[in-house]
């Protein structure tokens, strides 16, 4: 059963994401809360789900303008449940960032044990299920936006993070299939794969770039694994967007 903290889930500035509804899937991370928070400025009323009721109330006073939202996106029987409800207050999403995520590793390919991969299979089921549930949602929105974050390691795994690694392989092939599957049915949508070493420290830009999604052609951004780096600073210490690697 889902349950739910209900807010004013708009900015109170209209901005260019006014007219979109975006979930986040594991909004209760440093990224999530970045991500929502500048999902928020643009306008966007913005969904906020997670599995610990205390961290989505921390993140509803910190984000204001949020609705957050409790469910086991583990279980498609949940995401059923949270999409109908979503539906009857919201109507259809616009937008889906999936964010649920973290890292087991170590011990070699004998070390690889079965806890770890059930952790990191466990994450896999969760964009498994959210994407599934509400594909339909992004096909037929006129500027349906996925976005996952993918890992360096998908191309240069290492023995002690293989489970990880395999994990993120199966995340980011999912990925690129509901890409191929935008490009046949829905032109307006995009699925875009971020991919890092790290998270830390990249929040802000993660959050600027899934942002910029809605603000680009779809068929630029679909099924295109960019790699998010920090970008080096101007004299001005802003960030020069023309040194980000895509």
């Amino acid at each position: 059963m889902s349950s739910e903290h209900v807010a004013t889930a708009r900015a109170e500035t209209p901005g260019p994401l006014a007219e979109r509804t975006v979930l986040i899937a594991g909004a209760t991370s440093a990224s999530g809360e970045a991500v929502a928070r500048a999902l928020v400025a643009a306008g966007a009323t913005v969904l906020a789900v997670g599995t610990r009721p205390q961290a989505l109330d921390a993140l509803a006073a910190a984000v204001p303008g949020v609705d957050t939202r409790v469910c086991d996106l583990a279980d498609r029987s949940a995401v059923a449940e949270l999409a109908m409800r979503i539906h009857l207050k919201f109507g259809d999403i616009d937008g889906l960032v999936h964010l649920v995520g973290g890292w087991r590793g170590g011990g070699g390919i004998a070390g690889q044990s079965d806890d770890d991969w059930a952790f990191l299979e466990r994450s896999f089921a969760t964009l498994r299920n959210t994407s599934r549930v509400f594909y339909d949602d992004l096909v037929a929105s006129p500027a349906g936006r996925l976005a996952i974050v993918s890992s360096t390691a998908v191309d240069r795994p290492a023995a002690g993070g293989a489970n990880y690694a395999a994990a993120k392989a199966a995340a980011d092939a999912w990925t690129r299939a509901i890409a191929q599957g935008f490009a046949k049915t829905a032109p307006n949508a995009a699925a875009a794969i971020f991919v890092v070493t790290t998270l830390a420290g990249l929040e802000d830009e993660l959050a600027r770039r899934i942002v910029d999604l809605w603000s680009v052609e779809p068929t630029t951004v679909n099924g295109v694994r960019q790699v998010l780096t920090a970008p080096p600073s101007q004299p001005d210490g802003s960030a020069d967007p023309a040194r980000i690697v895509t």
